[in-house]
């Protein structure tokens, strides 16, 4: 289950590059005349933001609420349950997120994994999250399965204690404990609790992480965990929130079936939990394993009910939020003291932070940064921000919402915007508030805002590149001899679990294809249910088509495409969109590189103006390459420090040979070859790669197909390639890697992460889904073996998975397992036995195949719910040459599939004996435990992945 413990945007996976101010050098292309239409009005935008609802209560206290969305043959279910972490007490922190573990475990009257049944009636978007304020379940599943679904939630709402033994409670603490590990490991990974103590005092409801600490988690006992279970989840402390295909009386009477009989518990008090104000400005430094400091400096601020609330985010957007925000253009762009400044201001049901933070360029003393940070806020104090700079943050951020309310539910959709109003704000429509409270912010509100709450004394935190102080590591006492606590229903009485209905087809769709004038292919679908427009152009580059010699000149050209163009520098970009809602992005695969974009179909013709000049004529301008390669160095610098960074850079020329371009997917690219790159290097790939002739428009819209090709045919009339095109050379005589372990050595890990490398033979583009799908109960899922033995079973793992690395020329089989350092070779020895078995004497079985079929079709419908999984899986079906109705025939293959026939695909594939294994961890922990599988064991420093040993 998910765990969201940050006040901040995870500072572990910082993106580095932003834009910057760059000379024009070209002239604009023809199409870019004045565009056709102004941008919508910001109240347009928020007019077009509805989510219609009717409530009830139950008379046990359960708050119902019901928004009817006939889109798709789904129905969201989000419970959201008044207890967070700021309902723990001293000594017990942690309980709130435990016992949302706990309580995926089975129920009473549904026993075993919450899983399960889940899975085998199609749901998608299921999850589990527990924060400061709240815990929250939630799924979307087919509506024939809503009773089922329902069923659930109010079992595990009524009747779970007697399902909870010192078993479950031992099995989900381990797992706990190494999510714990798992996030801590990160670079950057123990500043959370830092800020939140150094934020709050101690004592204070929000004065403690989440996740809780290892101490705390040891001494939860069985009678502990049921106690809070009954202080904490009637059903008079809950908000059932059920959006998609569902009417209100259905809503009634089923909510009443399954939840009526279950008796309200203590009611949820808030506690008491003012804003604190720090009596003096407080500085702390922390070493930690990093490449680059970081200046972070925060605010305790009122939460998201306070009046001052939305003046406080448009400060932030201002200041940190926007690509052209103060700190961007001041820090970034300005003097090139740091690679990234953000601010955000996170909106807490009673309280609030309000939070900066800036990556120092690695040569710069962050206190210049930090002493910079604070002229800049003190300036902002005295001025406030100008009416352009609040018109174009409400714009962005209301564009944003229109486009994330698609989905009826998931952990953002409209069941999420529903539920929090009803409780946070005794309102589910409060959602409707806050936009037209933050549409009304000016110069003025904001200013008075952060004039009062900024002034006040902060909590600065700088994290310096240095050994870590000593981790704290769990130290689980043997289980103690408990009388039995009293459960609150006997076992088996409720009537048994409901079967789940004729579940409708997916109605993916209608893919057309067409051509613009100047040749390139556009492959459309219309979606109507939000005025959104995403337009992907994909071009047959990808980290395949990276510069042998060179690598990462396609990252550094991705990172100057939005540096200016003839017409507009970077920060005159960045305004511009702001303007307009639309978001604009690029990124690569192995086998594409993309530039995209999102945007309300209001203002789709200016966007597609910008846009297309990005396309056509980005200026790469020189001025500001030293900049963007100073960022790009910080980015490689801090791939070495992570793990999953070290994985990346390591694991593609050892699986696919040093020669084969799908090695050169390492990263963001070569040190040293980045520090040498000029313009001419980028403007060069530009020109072989990102050309027409290699392009192809995918295009997900409300609007019709003739206006958004005119509106093509209109900003690309006349781009044509220049010079000669790129190739790619795929060679396919290799011999195969050699089995063994590659440990990079990360000292002092608190996990190690663990890669099994296996090159199949088998291509991208060749029929794959037979061995998916038979991977599903082995690696590919929740409930498949790998992970149902090292999470659940073993709990050694806060997650274990398998599945096919697919490209175009190339089908890997890859495994991923942080596991726990003292664990790390029993968990590749587990690994292979599981797979030896699964390919051997105990293959897939009749119930996990039929789980896999049922699960496989009934959850197509919510898989497609949103305009961005279609836009996906168009693209997905281009580069794999498959047919555009490839999800409308997909039923049928399913059904049609047998168990021996999954069984017989999935062997010819996978051999356990011919795995590279790559363990990223502590040396001195682990290599002894490496030492004992019979495989040669190759150890590098973590910090030179450059030196990866590249032997076939």
């Amino acid at each position: 289950m998910r765990l969201s413990i940050s006040l901040t945007a995870s500072v572990a996976a910082l993106a580095l590059v932003s834009p910057a101010v760059a000379q024009s050098t070209t002239q604009p292309h023809a199409g870019a005349a004045a565009s056709p239409a102004k941008p919508a009005p910001v109240a347009d935008l928020v007019k077009a933001i509805d989510i219609p609802f009717e409530q009830f209560t139950l008379t046990n206290g359960l708050r119902v609420v019901v928004h009817t969305d006939r889109k798709a043959p789904v129905v969201a279910v989000s419970v959201w349950y008044d207890v967070g972490s700021k309902h723990e007490p001293a000594g017990k922190t942690g309980f709130a997120h435990l016992f949302e573990h706990l309580m995926f475990n089975g129920s009473e009257n549904a026993p075993g994994d919450f899983f399960e049944p889940l899975k085998q009636v199609g749901a998608t978007d299921l999850n589990g999250t527990t924060y400061f304020d709240r815990t929250n379940y939630f799924e979307t599943v087919p509506a024939a399965a809503l009773e089922q679904a329902l069923y659930l939630e109010s079992d595990r709402m009524g009747w779970l204690t007697g399902a909870i033994s010192q078993a479950v409670l031992d099995e989900q603490r381990g797992v706990v404990q190494n999510e714990k590990r798992q996030g801590d490991n990160e670079p950057y990974g123990l500043v959370s609790y830092k800020l939140i103590e150094g934020v709050f005092p101690k004592g204070h409801p929000y004065g403690h992480s989440t996740i809780g600490s290892m101490a705390d988690l040891d001494r939860a006992s069985v009678q502990d965990v049921k106690d809070w279970f009954r202080d904490h989840y009637g059903p008079n402390n809950a908000v059932l929130v059920l959006a998609g295909d569902i009417d209100v009386p259905t809503a009634r009477r089923l909510t009443e079936k399954y939840f009526g009989a279950i008796k309200p518990g203590p009611k949820s008090v808030a506690p008491q939990a003012a804003v604190p104000a720090l009596a003096q400005p407080r500085n702390e430094v922390m070493k930690d394993r990093v490449a680059a400091p970081l200046v972070v400096k925060s605010w305790p601020v009122p939460g998201l009910n306070d009046a001052a609330a939305p003046a406080l985010e448009v400060a932030a957007a201002v200041l940190g939020g926007l690509a052209s925000s103060r700190f961007d253009n001041a820090l970034v762009k300005g003097d090139k003291t740091a690679v990234q400044v953000s601010a955000s201001y996170s909106d807490f049901a009673q309280v609030g932070t309000f939070t900066i933070q800036a990556l120092v360029r690695p040569d710069v003393d962050p206190a210049i940064v930090s002493r910079r940070l604070d002229e800049l806020v003190a300036e902002f104090i005295r001025n406030g921000p100008t009416a352009d700079e609040v018109q174009r943050t409400l714009t962005s951020t209301i564009s944003r919402r229109l486009g994330g309310l698609e989905a009826v539910g998931g952990s953002g959709g409209k069941a999420v915007a529903l539920a929090e109003g009803a409780l946070y704000s005794n309102d589910p429509g409060f959602y409707k508030k806050q936009l037209a409270a933050l549409a009304l912010q000016t110069p003025a509100s904001v200013k008075a805002a952060v004039q009062h709450w900024l002034k006040r004394p902060s909590y600065s935190l700088t994290v310096v590149p240095g050994d870590r102080d000593a981790y704290e590591e769990a130290q689980v006492p043997p289980p103690a001899e408990q009388a039995p606590a009293p459960d609150v229903a006997a076992k088996g009485t409720r009537e048994p679990m409901p079967a789940v209905g004729d579940v409708g087809a997916l109605a993916f769709p209608k893919v057309e294809r067409a051509r613009l004038s100047n040749g390139v292919e556009l492959v459309y679908a219309q979606r109507t249910t939000v005025p959104v427009t995403q337009m992907v152009a994909s071009f047959d580059a990808g980290a395949a088509a990276d510069v042998a010699d060179k690598l990462g000149t396609q990252s550094m050209t991705l990172a100057m495409i939005d540096e200016g163009t003839a017409r507009l520098n970077s920060i005159q970009l960045a305004e511009a969109k702001e303007r307009l809602g639309l978001d604009i992005f690029t990124g690569s695969s192995a086998d594409r590189t993309t530039v995209s974009f999102r945007a309300p179909s209001a203002n789709l013709a200016p966007a597609l103006d910008l846009w297309a000049d990005l396309l056509r004529a980005p200026s790469f301008p020189d001025s500001e390459l030293a900049r963007v390669r100073a960022q790009m160095l910080t980015q490689i610098a801090q791939e070495q420090t992570d793990p999953e960074g070290i994985e990346q850079r390591i694991a593609p020329p050892i699986l696919y040979g040093p020669s084969h371009p799908y090695a050169k997917n390492q990263g963001s690219g070569d040190a040293k070859a980045v520090a040498a790159l000029t313009r001419a290097d980028l403007v060069a790939f530009h020109r072989a790669w990102l050309r027409p002739e290699k392009a192809k428009v995918f295009v997900v819209s409300d609007r019709p197909l003739a206006e958004v090709q005119a509106g093509l045919n209109r900003v690309l009339a006349g781009w044509k390639g220049e010079g000669t095109a790129g190739t790619k050379l795929f060679l396919k005589d290799r011999p195969a890697p050699t089995p063994r372990i590659v440990l990079a050595d990360r000292p002092n890990s608190p996990q190690s992460r663990i890669s099994g490398l296996l090159r199949t033979g088998m291509r991208g583009t060749d029929d794959l889904l037979p061995v998916i799908t038979a991977n599903d109960a082995l690696g590919g899922d929740f409930l498949g073996r790998i992970n149902m033995d090292l999470r659940e079973t073993k709990h050694w793992s806060y997650g274990a998975y398998g599945g096919f690395g697919r490209h175009a020329e190339e089908a890997s089989y890859q495994l991923r397992a942080p596991v726990q350092a003292d664990k790390t070779g029993a968990s590749i020895a587990a690994m292979r036995t599981e797979m030896a078995a699964f390919v051997g004497d105990r293959p897939m079985t009749q119930a996990e195949f039929q789980r896999t079929i049922t699960g496989a079709t009934r959850s197509l419908a919510g898989n497609f719910e949103t305009s961005r999984a279609v836009l996906s899986a168009m693209q997905a079906n281009d580069l794999y040459r498959r047919p555009d109705d490839y999800y409308g025939t997909i039923t049928q293959r399913y059904r049609a599939m047998t168990r021996d026939q999954l069984n017989g695909a999935i062997r010819s594939v996978i051999d356990p004996n011919r795995f590279v294994w790559i363990v990223i961890g502590d040396a001195k922990t682990v290599r002894p435990q490496l030492d004992s599988l019979g495989l040669p064991v190759e150890v590098m420093r973590a910090a030179s992945v450059t030196d990866v040993p590249q032997g076939e």
